[in-house]
């Protein structure tokens, strides 16, 4: 078992989750993902990473399947200059590698924003910190664990 996905199981057990990690084959798009969970394509939770433009801050934005993150949004509701993450960068800040970032279990705090969509499901599903495992969790549990902001981000 890879440490990424270690990670997430510490994290949802230390918050009392009971969550059953599904292994998917490969789950690199959030199609992939939905269609190996069984769910509509907005019950997966993307986690797409920016970075505060001088001061390399990630930021992690939480959003539906079939929403994209509109840049421009993203950067007025976190207030600052905004620039897709790069690879090193999003493994040095959560400990994943792009393609299974999860919300959960990453190695430094980080600020997150929240796709309101994800919220109207009773089970949503998110990466289980490798391209290859996701898990279902009630949005409010995800949403409180991450400690992510309701926000208006996405195209």
């Amino acid at each position: 078992m890879s440490k990424s996905l270690k990670r997430v199981e510490a994290a949802l057990a230390e918050a009392g989750i009971a969550a059953r990690i599904l292994e998917v084959g490969q789950a690199r798009t959030a199609g992939e993902a939905a269609e190996a969970a069984g769910c509509h394509l907005d019950q997966i939770a993307k986690s797409i990473i920016f970075q505060v433009e001088g001061t390399g801050e990630c930021l992690l934005f939480l959003t539906a399947g079939g929403n994209q993150v509109d840049g421009a949004k993203a950067a007025v509701v976190a207030d600052a200059a905004l620039t897709r993450a790069d690879a090193g960068a999003v493994r040095a800040q959560t400990g994943f590698a792009i393609g299974g970032v999860s919300p959960l279990g990453h190695l430094s705090p980080i600020r997150a924003f929240w796709d309101p969509r994800l919220s109207e499901f009773d089970v949503i599903w998110a990466a289980a910190g490798t391209p290859r495992h996701i898990f279902p969790i009630a949005p409010g549990d995800l949403q409180r664990l991450t400690g992510a902001a309701p926000a208006a981000f996405t195209a």
